[in-house]
């Protein structure tokens, strides 16, 4: 998996893409969270649910079913509490829920991500896997392990989410801009 360090880059590039009128605050936050939530599966990894389960690492919580009830969720919520609609929202947060499980697939390790559960448990990978997977150790990650999984995220997750959000940010800032 990219680390959690990297799995906020889409919220982030969204919110420059967007603007920040568009991209509140609260919402921003939600949207960070829900880039990252997917992961809170590892913890299960400790109460001895296999990591090739169906709730396993990158099992249902990874899945693109589990992406919608999340923004869903938040969306409705964000909105019911700021009192503003919740489509757009519904449709950032999405973008960054959704992020996770298919940036997961772009890694160089691990058993792939559930995208289409509940319909089929299997773990797909993307065709082009560039970057290196995250360890799940602390110890490993602090070291060379780690600095090899940052290295890639810089230049495949971060590099390329930040350009579209500013050339996106830049086209929405030009007058006529359709």
């Amino acid at each position: 998996m990219p680390s959690i360090l990297s799995h906020v880059a889409v919220p982030i590039a969204g919110r420059v893409a967007l603007g920040k009128s568009a991209v509140l605050p609260s919402l921003f936050a939600l949207g960070l969270l829900a880039s990252c939530i997917p992961d809170a599966d590892v913890a299960l990894l400790r109460l001895g649910v296999p990591y090739d389960s169906e709730f396993g690492h990158r099992g249902a919580s990874h899945s693109l079913a589990f992406a919608v009830l999340l923004a869903a969720a938040m969306a409705f919520t964000w909105a019911r509490v700021t009192k503003l609609s919740a489509g757009g929202p519904f449709l950032y947060l999405l973008v960054c829920a959704a992020s996770h499980p298919l940036l997961d697939t772009c890694t160089n390790a691990g058993h792939g991500a559930a995208l289409l559960w509940p319909l089929s448990g299997e773990r797909y990978f993307a065709p082009f896997r560039p970057i290196e997977a995250s360890p799940l150790s602390l110890r490993r990650f602090f070291g060379e392990p780690g600095l090899r999984v940052l290295v890639s995220e810089l230049l495949w997750v971060w590099l390329p989410s930040l350009l579209l959000g500013a050339l996106y940010a830049k086209r929405r800032r030009r007058p006529n801009a359709a």
